[in-house]
């Protein structure tokens, strides 16, 4: 019998050195002291599949792919290591697969919470169930709470720019993120005021009282905000749900000041939503990160909400010199007479139609008596609503009465506010 060449011993030298492609299994606490399995069988568990050179080639693209079976995919990659030129060619097949696939965000969606808290809402409904009017509210204050809960220094202390229309032309005010949620937290205590919640303003007298006046005072004893106002907001957001939802509901004529005008407690919820959702897109824009629009039917209560303020809009800008006076021989319509009606109709989503009395506030809608057409967007609606859309830049479908339709625009515009 002859003696193992020096080479016949480094090949076998190297099988027996050749570690195995997988770790040995470790016992789990529900394995108890089973044994551990032999060397040898996991050895030969891992030998790789005989397979000639053409078909390891032609299984090189399902391997730079992740399609191969664990059989296959240790066979080529063992042939890798002997055959430079198909390791060259795995490397640019891999390098290709590289370029085809668009990387996953590590971000999660701004929306995803809201959307878990929904499927488990319907799933299970909650032992005390928020009213359907206080949904948006709720859903709109834990989406931003969402987008803020990892924010840093930097993102806190990012400008932003509140924009709103005044009646005449776009203003706006610089603030910072921080500051974006003093203002939520300082208006929102309108709310919890109404429903017999602590001031958040404290012995603060902000003159005057208005939403403006009171973000100011806040604004002027905090000097400058920082990221520990979150945490007032979010426990002042879930004050209010909290008490609306003990309520079951009877709460919502309360009315709720905003020094100037008064809304139904049902009304100024939505409206809060509506702020909370804008200035979290004012938020998102500043930190370039992306957020989307409120789901339909919440969409459908903002939409509604302005569409419903928009006849005394209208006749507050008549009293302020801002509307077109009336045309020369033009009918005055008595409280309760149908009178020139504009058809609001919002395409997209929480889209619908609105009849909206053009004459007083006080007169009644009727098709038989309109006069003008507006198509718009949804979300562009509540942008134009907000002070993020110049009037003369809305994207409106138009027919009939230009004035009609200008005073319409104008007006909505002018429901903004800082």
């Amino acid at each position: 019998m002859t003696e193992p060449s020096r080479f016949e011993d480094d090949d076998r030298r190297g099988e027996e050195d050749r570690a195995p492609r997988i770790p040995l299994p470790r016992a789990s606490v529900e394995d108890g002291d089973l044994p551990l399995p032999a060397l040898d069988e996991l050895r030969a568990a891992m030998t790789p599949l005989e397979l000639p050179h053409p078909v390891l080639k032609s299984l090189l693209g399902a391997w730079a792919l992740a399609a191969c079976s664990a059989e296959e995919t240790a066979a080529v990659e063992d042939h890798l290591g002997s055959c430079g030129g198909c390791a060259d060619e795995a490397r640019r097949l891999r390098e290709a697969v590289g370029l085809l696939q668009r990387p996953d965000s590590l971000d999660l969606d701004p929306s995803l919470r809201a959307r878990v808290l929904e499927n488990c809402l319907d799933r299970r409904p909650p032992r005390i169930p928020v009213p359907e009017w206080a949904g948006a509210y709720d859903a709109e204050t834990a989406r931003l709470d969402a987008l803020l809960q990892d924010f840093g220094d930097a993102e806190w202390h990012a400008p932003v720019r509140l924009r709103w229309y005044d009646g005449k032309e776009p203003a706006s005010r610089r603030t910072t993120v921080a500051g974006v949620i003093a203002h939520l937290l300082a208006v929102d205590g309108l709310v919890g005021l109404a429903l017999g919640l602590d001031d958040p303003l404290g012995g603060l007298d902000p003159d005057p009282p208005t939403p403006a006046g009171r973000t100011e005072a806040y604004w002027r004893a905090s000097r400058s905000p920082t990221r520990s106002v979150r945490g007032s907001w979010r426990e002042q957001s879930h004050g209010i749900v909290r008490t609306v939802a003990l309520t079951g509901g009877g709460a919502g004529r309360t009315p709720v000041s905003y020094a100037g005008f008064s809304l139904p407690l049902h009304d100024a919820m939505i409206d809060r939503a509506f702020e909370c959702w804008v200035h979290a897109e004012d938020i998102a824009v500043a930190v370039d990160y992306p957020y989307h629009a409120p789901s339909g039917r919440h969409l459908n209560r903002m939409i509604d909400l302005a569409a419903r303020m928009l006849p005394e809009a209208l006749a507050e800008r008549r009293r302020s010199g801002l509307a077109a006076p009336a045309r020369p021989g033009r009918r005055l319509v008595a409280a309760g007479e149908p009178g020139r009606t504009l058809r609001l109709e919002i395409e997209g989503s929480g889209g619908g139609q609105w009849l909206i009395p053009l004459d007083s506030p006080a007169a009644a809608a009727s098709t038989d008596h309109e006069v003008a057409h507006v198509a718009l967007d949804g979300v562009e609606f509540c942008r134009l609503a907000a002070g993020r859309l110049a009037p003369e830049d809305a994207a409106a479908g138009q027919r009939g009465d230009r004035e009609a339709i200008k005073d319409v625009l104008l007006a909505a515009a002018s429901l903004s506010r800082m």
